[in-house]
This record gives structure tokens, sequence and C-alpha cells, in this order.
């Protein structure tokens, strides 16, 4: 995360993963742990990230709220390496962007708030409010945060567990 992020998309998904018992680390990009999210809301990071820059995760993901992803060059590698993996990449409005930065969007679908297309270099815009092609899962905002979260939870422990957590968070109807 970084300031100015979206705190819906950040927590939201935050929540949902971790009623699907997936392991979350939340890192902050700036020098502290402390955030502030574009609704003035104040959350602490588990990490830093030049304190996790070098360990391996199952996915990655970036909440939206602000392009300034995109200018921290040590997150734009990241995703870099982890696309040259093969590892699951995944980001949700604004944030998008940086896959497009990072030049791993050629050829396939993505999407990013409305709008913001151009920040998709080589991607073909999709037409859901979530879209999945290959590792890259991408969403359009902060009213998609559900669906988002849940399609993570179907990329990372099955279309099963995503179901129960989708029932327990009265939110069947979404998958």
């Amino acid at each position: 995360m970084i300031d100015g992020f979206e705190e819906t998309e950040a927590v939201c998904t935050i929540d949902i993963l971790r009623r699907a018992e997936i392991d979350v680390t939340t890192v902050s990009l700036g020098g502290g742990k402390k955030l502030t999210g574009r609704g003035k809301i104040t959350v602490e990071a588990d990490a830093v990230f030049d304190d996790i820059k070098n360990e391996s995760f199952d996915m990655l993901v970036i909440p939206g709220g602000t392009v300034a992803y995109v200018e921290h060059e040590g997150l734009v590698s990241l995703v870099k390496e982890y696309d040259s993996k093969g590892a699951k990449l995944a980001a949700i409005c604004a944030a998008p962007a940086v896959f497009g930065k990072a030049g791993i969007l050629g050829g396939k679908r993505a999407v990013i708030y409305p709008g913001m297309e151009k920040w998709l270099a080589g991607a073909t815009v999709g037409s859901g409010i979530v879209e999945t092609d290959g590792n890259i899962t991408t969403s359009k905002g902060p009213g998609t945060t559900v669906y988002f979260a849940l399609r993570l939870v179907e990329e990372l422990v099955g279309k099963d567990t995503a179901a129960s957590v989708a029932e327990d968070f009265l939110a069947q109807k979404l998958i």
C-alpha cells in the first residue's frame, strides 16, 4: 500500500482472504508502516517494502486509489519478476497501471478504473468487472472489491472455498 490507497479495496480484500484462511502480509511502500488512505483512514502495515522485497509470496495484490504506485521502481521491478516466473499478480482500480508500466499486459485482457484505460499498455481491455488472464487478475474499482477478493480466493485455494466464503459473507450470488 501507498499513501492515497483506496481503503475499501485494501481492507475488504484482506478480510475476505483471511476468512478463507489465506495468510496475508500487508506492505507499506513508504518509509514507515503507517499509511493514510484516500478517505483519510490510517492503517498500519505488517511490513515495509525494503524488509520483504526478497521474500516470496503466493500472490502480489495491489489495491488502487492512486497511480502513485507506478513511481515506485521497486514495486515495478517486483511485478516484472513475479510475471517472469508466472507468479500470480492482482490489482484493482488505478493499480493495474503498474502492470502497464511494467510491460506485462501484452495481449492479455485487463480492466482498470473507467477512463484510465490508457494505463493498460499492451492489454486488450476486458468487458468484465474482474478479469483473470493467465497469472494476472484485475478489477475496476471500489464497488467491485468483493468480486475481486472472491476471485483471488478462487485463484489461490479453489472454487469451493470461494463459494463458502461468499456464503458466509452473504455474497453467494456474486460468484
